[in-house]
């Protein structure tokens, strides 16, 4: 194997060993042995990031689809390695977590399945190099995370989560379609790093706007910005491993990549940074006000996701170097943090049976290393010296503070980020310190939760902790991640002491707010507010409208009528085909006219003649014998013309559906009655004439266009050479239209299933 095809089939192992996962998941217990792959995928990632570091940024390419250039790339820089290790690192601590979780569950295969497949999706989403693999990752991960929050699928709740969050992120994955074609185009490369290497030519070219629009509204849809928003909430209906998975490092992050991606793509405009800027302030100070309104534990770490989501898109948004420098820090900082309160929340319900943190408090003494965990989080959202969150919220500020673009207004800016952040602390003392401290009103029979559910939240309590206190063991990682965005060297010094600062103070400010807020939390719950910013109310009655117009249109265009449908179908085509014959005039001159020889126009005659008997026939022989003689016509024509390998079919065909046809109306004796008005068949009789008389003119011109087939003569020459085959006619259905040809058997084994199956059970039923 070869090095860039080692590389790929890495990526690429969550995919192919689905069935071993499937298989070792099926084993109760021993579904925790899956930690070796996350574990070893780490390993591979934190290789590949020192190979990136000291080497520089490399790409690598298996070939896909050569005969139309296409390849299956992909490249790896700072950006990429840092998010493929967030999502593998995180990855590594939900497997065990979810064998206890899930331990004996019916379907447990099926998640671990989907779990997997979920996290190959991801990989691939960072590290494609060429946008239509991109695309198709990036809906992969839409598909995979329908299965995952709609897990519980006997729920009426998570079913419906599940179609929201698909529906609502598959127009984005459309719309990322549309900007990849058009960025193609642009470029005259799929590729990305290509793309980053044109610098700023895209914001000169006519399409800009439109680009960018495609581009934000993907990336909005997946990492749930407001106005798109909604769906996250509502998928707290997954499974807990499932919620912190999701939400902490991987999907919701997609759309943040895709903009720090294409930031020096489509970056340096005032579009482009007004919109990213404008949304993720409404976003961060609607989803922060939210959280502190909710609680349920995992609403509001859902809500506090969305607010840090606005967070990360105003920084990218700002898009100088000390910005993303602070986005990227901040990014790390909520993975820890976010993921370790997610997995907190499942340990308390696992432990107390309830999320509602009205009805919890004082678990520390009967939960002491859960405490622990979602404390060591707590302080970090909240930004609490020596933690990674109070460096990731410095650094917010500053980048917030730089901003001076927008002249005056910036200050808003500012004022936005401190209420913000001041409510995101208190969200986090709401979800990680209310359950665990003050007076005791938790269930009696409270309990600590099996080692492998609070193991994974103490290690990222931990790492936020170890990274506060050592901050220089990030500077390599962001100041790499940093110089991909950017293009460019970027240096990255982190410390806990930058002296008096107004970032200081902001931050001294902001834990106070937080303090403040934290204590006045029941005031704040009975405060109204617009149900899902409204938004929301819009999603469903767009659904009702829809649902309203199928059930209007559905019973005309869905009659269970084969007559009906072919009618459809045929005049369709006439009326389109006709009209642009029509309008354009492009049938070919003709230059040549075949000369039709007696035997031949006799044979012609007699298929048509047969045609028109089939259609006034009274009795059911008489119908299936002119159809009958219509096919053994054409068999001759076949044979008459050079094909007698197909006509040997035809005339196979044509007497086996004869005699079935014979012996199944020999048993019911009779004549056919008048099944349609004359008005009908005058209609019917009408279109079939003019699809007659437009595919006969097609035919005639075309074969008299004096126009030279190159394809007889190409299949002619390459069967034997690249086939080794001489029969043409079985080389193209089975070497050049193999996969046609696979796809229709494919098809007839699904209808022979199908109705095997349906025999088995009507004979189930009559026993």
């Amino acid at each position: 194997m070869s090095y860039e095809a080692r590389h790929v089939a890495i990526i690429l192992s969550p995919f192919v060993l689905l069935p071993v996962v499937a298989w070792i998941a099926t084993k109760g217990a021993r579904a925790i042995l899956l930690t070796a792959l996350p574990v070893g995928l780490t390993a591979y990632f934190a290789y590949v990031w020192w190979l990136v570091a000291t080497t520089g940024p490399f790409t690598v390419t298996m070939p896909w689809a050569p005969s139309l250039g296409l390849s299956l790339s992909f490249h790896f820089d700072g950006l990429s390695t840092l998010f493929a290790l967030l999502i593998t690192g995180i990855g590594t601590l939900i497997v065990p977590y979810a064998s206890t979780y899930l331990a004996a569950h019916a379907y447990a295969g099926r998640f671990y399945v989907s779990l997997f497949a979920f996290m190959g999706s991801m990989l691939g989403v960072v590290l494609s190099d060429n946008v239509l693999s991109l695309f198709v990752f990036w809906e992969l991960t839409g598909f995979t995370s329908y299965l995952l929050i709609g897990f519980d699928f006997m729920r009426a709740d998570a079913r419906r989560a599940a179609l929201q969050a698909l529906l609502v992120t598959a127009g984005g994955g459309l719309a990322l379609l549309a900007a990849g074609i058009l960025l193609t185009q642009t470029s005259g490369t799929a590729r990305i790093s290509e793309w980053l290497a044109a610098g700023d030519t895209f914001v000169a070219h006519p399409m800009y706007s439109v680009i960018v629009g495609l581009v934000l509204f993907a990336a909005f849809t997946k990492s749930a910005q407001f106005p798109f928003h909604f769906w996250l909430p509502n998928a707290m209906q997954a499974p807990t491993p499932v919620s912190a998975y999701l939400h902490s490092a991987t999907m919701v992050k997609a759309g943040i990549y895709l903009v720090a991606r294409l930031t020096p793509v489509l970056g340096d405009s005032a579009l482009w940074t007004g919109a990213i800027v404008l949304t993720g302030m409404l976003t961060m100070l609607g989803g922060s006000y939210r959280a502190m309104r909710e609680t349920d534990l995992k609403r509001i770490l859902a809500y506090s996701t969305i607010a840090a989501l606005g967070v990360l898109m105003l920084l990218l948004g700002i898009g100088t170097a000390q910005a993303i420098t602070a986005a990227l820090l901040y990014l790390v900082a909520h993975a820890c943090y976010k993921g370790a309160l997610f997995l907190v929340a499942g340990a308390v319900e696992h432990g107390t049976g309830t999320r509602d943190v009205a009805a919890l408090g004082g678990l520390r003494r009967s939960m002491p290393r859960t405490a622990l965990a979602a404390s060591l989080a707590a302080v970090s959202m909240a930004g609490v010296p020596l933690s990674l969150g109070f460096l990731a919220k410095e650094q917010f500020y500053e980048g917030v503070l730089a901003f001076g673009a927008w002249g005056g207004a910036s200050g808003i800016l500012v004022a936005a980020a401190v209420i913000a952040s001041a409510l995101l602390g208190a969200a986090g003392l709401l979800a990680g310190a209310s359950p665990f401290f003050g007076r005791s009103v938790a269930p009696a029979d409270a309990h600590e939760a099996p080692p492998a559910m609070w193991f994974g939240p103490l290690v990222l309590g931990f790492v936020g902790l170890a990274i506060g206190v050592v901050p220089a063991l990030l500077e390599t990682p962001l100041a790499l991640a940093v110089a991909a965005v950017t293009q460019q060297p970027v240096p990255v010094t982190l410390s806990l002491w930058h002296g008096f600062t107004p970032a200081l103070a902001l931050s001294a400010l902001t834990l106070a707010g937080s303090a403040a807020l934290f204590v006045s939390r029941n005031g704040i719950r009975r405060l109204a507010w617009p149900r899902g910013f409204g938004t929301e109310r819009l999603y469903t009655r767009a659904l009702t409208l829809l649902d309203t117009i199928s059930r209007g249109v559905a019973p005309a265009l869905q009659s269970a009528s084969l007559r009906s449908y072919a009618l459809v179908v045929i005049l369709t085509s006439v009326v389109l085909v006709g009209t642009a014959l029509a309008a354009n005039r492009v049938l070919p001159t003709p230059s040549r006219w075949t000369p039709v020889q007696p035997h031949e126009g006799m044979l012609a005659a007699l298929i048509v003649a047969a045609a028109v008997s089939a259609t006034l026939a009274r009795s059911n022989i008489a119908a299936v014998l002119s159809v009958g003689t219509v096919g053994y016509g054409v068999a001759l024509l076949y044979a008459l013309f050079g094909a007698p390998d197909l006509a040997m079919t035809q005339f196979a065909v044509e007497t086996l559906t004869v005699v079935i046809f014979v012996l199944v109306f020999y048993q019911l004796r009779g004549s056919f009655g008048d099944l349609s008005s004359p008005l009908t068949k005058a209609r019917d009789a009408a279109v079939s004439v003019a699809a007659g008389l437009l595919v006969t003119t097609l035919v005639l011109f075309i074969g008299a266009s004096g126009t030279t087939s190159r394809l007889s003569e190409y299949f002619a020459d390459a069967a034997p050479r690249l086939a080794h085959g001489r029969n043409v006619v079985n080389v193209i259905l089975v070497d050049f239209r193999g996969v046609d040809t696979l796809g229709e058997i494919t098809v007839l084994v699904t209808v022979a299933i199908g109705v095997g199956a349906l025999l088995l059970m009507g004979r189930e039923r009559r026993s």
